[in-house]
This record gives structure tokens, C-alpha cells and sequence, in this order.
């Protein structure tokens, strides 16, 4: 349900201690994090938890204790039984949605999973803080968009989105202004592009993962496609901090793209990886997936104006820290499947 995050506590250090310089998240109330063991979720917990009763919420399906902050309380179980996300959710102030089939190509393979777990999971948390009275702070995805009619992409760009995967986040967008304006809860729906970061693990860990691990080992970088599409890619510690500000704003009801409001193509993305590992590892392409997204860029005005969050982690900082941390913690860097090149591919959610 999770995704994967088994890099050591010393590997998020940095990211979390840049999502702590943003001071204007939740303190001294209860919260609950789906989703909490895994990538996105276990940066926001650690962010969390010095000012919070933290639990976590995770089915370890590729979620990893070992990630899940000392302080805070796990709780293993699924997102989809009732009964153990109410008794998840007992006293919470403030639930932070994570949890959920992330992977485009699983949704593709099987669509009805990954709406009972995105959709109704995600009902049920709804349906939870609507009995606990908690704000809910939801996390939906770039694939909404599909293949947008403009760039960079607005939050009123009608949704369009390519894949199971996409249709399940539009719902639960749609859900999350339901549930505001029907029963007054306060709720946000955040639009992830691509994020990236320490703790990204796993075949769906994203594009500069792939391209990092296979840089250090001194292998090929894949491309699919002719490199030319555009991504929009956002550092983690830049996520959390968009999070901890859906969690204080008066501006519910609604959803705000969370991404950097600039793109690069994989070809130079590629060639920024060589370069901040040192390396003259070969690039290949290879043929173009099915339902990938051509280009992406996110407009991030209404974050700014409403949440006052603008992303501060330059592409080539993060991607040289990660590499950084890559070295000093001897992380295993063998070949790895190439992960999709595709907003879908958040990494957390």
C-alpha cells in the first residue's frame, strides 16, 4: 500500500531538517499519518513529531518500520477497514493522507485494487474524520492532469488523466471538495508532481533514483522515449513543508499543486546526475512507455498566495545532496529497474 522506505534514519537527516525550518505547521495536536512507514509519509512524521502526538498509520506492505520516527506510535493495519482507521483516528486533530497504491503500472494491471485502496481507503479516512471532527490533508497527484492543454499546468486545467491511477486521484480530489462543502470538515487536496529524495526506494522510487543508483554503479542511464519530455520534479523536504502548511490554512476545500513551477527534460536531467556523480556512464534509450506524459510543469501561484509555500530546493542541490548521501551512507547502488518517467511516479503516496 506503502511505499518502500528502508534507507537508514541518518539518510533523511538533511530533507528533514530543511522541512523543520518551515515553522508554520501544526503543534501540540494529535495527528495521524496513513502511509507513515513509507517515503513521503515518514519524512512528514519526522517533521511532526517534535511538536506532536504522532501516529502512524501503514500495512508494511512496502513500508518499513524502520522508518517510522522513535517518538511517534505505529499502527499496523489497512486503510481500507473501517474499523481500524476509526480506532486510528480516535482524538485526532489532524490526518495526513498518504497512503495508497502509487504505482501507475499496478493500477494499469489491476484497476480494481487500486481503487479500493486509493478510493475507498481514502473514503474511509474521510469517513472517519468526519466522526472524529479532524481536518484531513489528502495526497493526489499530477496524473490527474493527464496530458494538459497548457503549461505550466493550473489547478483549474480540466482533468483528464491517462490511467487508472490518475482516475483514482481525480476522485478523491472530487471527494475532498465534497466532503468540505457537505459536512463542513476542512480538507486539502495536494497535487504532487514528481518528487524525489533520500528514502526513495523500491521499482516505482522514480526517475532520479533510478538514474543515481545506476550512475554510482557505473551503468547505463535508460531513457525512454527521446528524452525530450519535461518533468517537473520537487524535493521531498519541499513536499513536507506544503503539507505542514494544508494543515494550518483557512483555505479549504480545495486542491494546490505542489511542484516547482519548472521542468527539465530527462536527457538533461540525465546528464545532471552524470555530472554530480562523476561519472561517463553510458545513456540509452529505449522505446517510449505506453501513457506516458509528454510534458509537465506545475503553476504554483495558488500555493504561494493561499498556503505561502514556494519550493526552495534547487533540482542539481537535491540531486547532488542525494548523491552525497548515497556515498557516505554506502547504500547498495546495483542495477535497478528504470521506474516510469511519469508525474504519477511521486514516490510517496
Amino acid at each position: 500500500m506503502t511505499q518502500l522506505d528502508t534507507g537508514p534514519d541518518g539518510e533523511a537527516c538533511d530533507a528533514d531538517e530543511r522541512a523543520k525550518d518551515f515553522d508554520e505547521g501544526p503543534h501540540g495536536r494529535t495527528v495521524l499519518v496513513t502511509g507513515g512507514a513509507g517515503f513521503i509519509g515518514s519524512h512528514l512524521a519526522r517533521a511532526l513529531v517534535e511538536e506532536n502526538e504522532v501516529r502512524i498509520l501503514d500495512d508494511l506492505t512496502t513500508g518499513s518500520v524502520d522508518a517510522v520516527p522513535d517518538d511517534a506510535t505505529p499502527i499496523e493495519g489497512d486503510v481500507t477497514d473501517r474499523a481500524t482507521v476509526e480506532e486510528a483516528m480516535a482524538g485526532v486533530d489532524i490526518v495526513f493522507h498518504q497512503a495508497a497504491v502509487v504505482s501507475v503500472d499496478e493500477s494499469v494491471a489491476d484497476p480494481p485494487r487500486s481503487h479500493r485502496v486509493n478510493v475507498d481507503g481514502t473514503l474511509t479516512v474521510l469517513e472517519a474524520a468526519r466522526e472524529a471532527g479532524a481536518r484531513v490533508v489528502l495526497a493526489s497527484s499530477a496524473a490527474v492532469y493527464g496530458d494538459p492543454g497548457t503549461l505550466p499546468v493550473t489547478i483549474d486545467e480540466p482533468m483528464t488523466p491517462r490511467s487508472p491511477y490518475g482516475a483514482d486521484k481525480a476522485a478523491v480530489d472530487a471527494y475532498a471538495h465534497a466532503y468540505d462543502a457537505t459536512y463542513g470538515i476542512p480538507v486539502v487536496a495536494l497535487r504532487y508532481f514528481n518528487v524525489y529524495g533520500p528514502g526513495q526506494r523500491g521499482p516505482y522510487s522514480g526517475v532520479i533514483e533510478a538514474f543515481v543508483q545506476r550512475a554510482l554503479a557505473g551503468e547505463p542511464l535508460t531513457i525512454h522515449g527521446d528524452g525530450e519530455q519535461t518533468r517537473d520534479f520537487v524535493h521531498v523536504s519541499d513536499v513536507v513543508k506544503a503539507n505542514l502548511a494544508a494543515a494550518t490554512t483557512e483555505h479549504t476545500g480545495t486542491a494546490y499543486n505542489v511542484g516547482t513551477g519548472e521542468s527539465v527534460t530527462v536527457t538533461d536531467l540525465a546528464a545532471i546526475v552524470r555530472e554530480e556523480a562523476g561519472t561517463d556512464a553510458d545513456v540509452r534509450h529505449e522505446s517510449a512507455r505506453t501513457g506516458d506524459v509528454r510534458h509537465s510543469r506545475a503553476a504554483t501561484g495558488r500555493a504561494r498566495d493561499r498556503l505561502g509555500f514556494e519550493a526552495r530546493v534547487p533540482l542539481r542541490e537535491g540531486i547532488a545532496d542525494l548523491i552525497g548521501v548515497r556515498v557516505e551512507t554506502s547504500q547498495p547502488s546495483g542495477s535497478a529497474e528504470q521506474a516510469p518517467q511519469r508525474p504519477a511516479d511521486h514516490g510517496d503516496v
